[in-house]
């Protein structure tokens, strides 16, 4: 009897855990959220994953709308983005934001409309979302130890909660907080947040 293959419910993403986890041991996870169509943003994001030379770029959602109560970000230009993330593909993971659409999906050229992605780094489970509906204050079922990485809030984060780190990248397009325009780079070690030029403004041990 043949054994049928394990196929994913709408809405996430499952990976082979055995050979992630051989891979990500040694992985250098880059993560960003809320372009919200700022070209601008997009092109110094894409700069600095190519700077970095991480091994894959996290993007949590809002990519290409401004949505109707943020401000047109610096830069704003839709289809300029859509066309510079194009040529990214092969290395983008990516979930839905609260701003994304259907149509969106339709001109970008890799899948965004995962409500989330469990990953493996090193023996931590990360569950990356958008963060509308997974939040620290309303988590997913997390084993002990796990990383809830999220955006949507524009503001960067990096707290301990009972039984789970939460980090949030912020926004390069329209950050809320002291004004950090960047991303943070995710290793089995540590996290690390820095501005798109890459100066670094907080570390966390994550051993």
């Amino acid at each position: 009897m043949r054994r049928q293959k394990k196929v994913a419910e709408p809405g996430r993403v499952w990976y082979n855990r055995k050979k992630q986890r051989e891979a990500d041991d040694t992985m250098k996870w880059m993560a960003a959220s809320d372009l919200h169509g700022s070209a601008m943003a997009c092109e110094a994001l894409l700069a600095a994953c190519d700077r970095e030379g991480a091994d894959r770029l996290l993007l949590l959602g809002d990519l290409l709308y401004h949505g109707p109560r943020n401000p047109l970000p610096e830069g704003y230009d839709p289809r300029r983005c859509y066309e510079l993330l194009n040529e990214y593909r092969e290395k983008l993971l990516c979930v839905r934001g609260n701003c994304d659409a259907a149509v969106d999906q339709m001109v970008l050229e890799f899948p965004i409309m995962a409500e989330y992605l469990l990953l493996q780094l090193g023996e931590r489970t990360v569950f990356a979302t958008h963060g509308d509906v997974w939040t620290p204050e309303h988590p997913p079922l997390l084993a002990p130890g796990s990383i809830l990485l999220a955006g949507h809030t524009h503001h960067a984060a990096c707290d301990v909660y009972p039984g789970f780190l939460y980090l949030n990248p912020g926004s390069p397009a329209l950050p809320k907080d002291t004004g950090h325009r960047g991303y943070l780079i995710l290793e089995e070690d540590a996290v690390t947040f820095k501005e798109l030029d890459g100066t670094v403004y907080r570390t966390h041990p994550l051993t």
